[in-house]
């Protein structure tokens, strides 16, 4: 499929979507969301594909934001089926059951934090910053950053950041646990291949598992999260890639799985 302004390109299982608006600071308007959903089901039903990655073209953003021009012109129904879309596609990612890492090189700021908030794993360069400055423009976080920031963060740090509007440096973001790693920004490239490809290798079924548990685990009470993982484990233990592991670290050699 083509794409105006995504670039996207698959190697060795990892599937990267580059949002393609530089000019713009890769802001997010409507087409540029709609290429990310279609982009998104594509990658979602390619068996080659085992690892997502999203960043954004350029060494100044990853996603600055949604297009503030779009914004302004909105009538109250247009917004409400902006925010609706936007919340759509970023449940969407979150819930892929192919792990989904944001390479955050510069300005995740507003719709593009919401859109990190969403991925599995963040790996942000040492210029990155990250904000919800929505309240600055008379206006609050639409596709998700009220709900998902607070549940990675706690409440009194999320309202700091969306009450204020400030951005937070990289440094910052990972003490907070927004991110998992800070690498200089000409490292992030190998950084996110090298979060990457053990996960290329990895057994599909256990990924799935891992992914669905942590995630939807967190939503429910321990009980029906333990049941689920209950559930999840013995799946993998049907797959003949159980059987492929167990024989190689017995044999003290490495895994080859094969989905199956």
């Amino acid at each position: 499929m083509a794409y105006e302004n995504l670039a996207v390109v698959t190697r060795g299982g990892i599937h990267t979507i580059t949002v393609k608006r530089p000019s713009k600071l890769n802001a997010l308007n409507r087409q540029t969301l709609q290429e990310l959903y279609g982009a998104i089901i594509d990658a979602s039903g390619d068996d080659k594909v085992r690892v997502i990655v999203i960043t954004g073209a350029g060494d100044k953003a990853f996603v600055a934001g949604a297009d503030i021009n779009e914004i302004r012109e909105q009538s109250p129904t247009e917004a409400r089926s902006f925010s609706e879309f936007g919340q759509n596609l970023m449940s969407m990612i979150q819930s892929l059951d192919k792990p989904v890492i944001a390479a955050i090189n510069g300005f995740a700021l507003g719709g593009g934090m919401e859109l990190a908030l969403a991925c599995h794993l963040r790996i942000a360069s040492d210029n990155a910053r990250l904000g919800l400055p929505e309240i600055k423009l008379g206006i609050m976080p639409g596709f998700g950053g009220t709900q998902r920031l607070v549940r990675l963060v706690g409440t009194t740090r999320a309202l700091a950041m969306a009450l204020s509007g400030n951005p937070i440096k990289a440094d910052e973001a990972l003490h907070l646990g927004l991110v998992n790693q800070v690498v200089p920004q000409a490292q992030l490239e190998d950084a996110v291949k090298a979060f990457a490809e053990p996960l290329v290798k990895a057994a599909p079924e256990a990924v799935r598992g891992i992914l669905q548990a942590t995630l939807q685990g967190a939503e429910i009470n321990l009980e029906a999260g333990l049941a689920l993982e209950t559930a999840r484990f013995a799946l993998c233990c049907a797959t003949e890639d159980m059987q492929e592991g167990t024989s190689a670290f017995l044999e003290k050699r490495e895994a080859v799985f094969k989905g199956r």
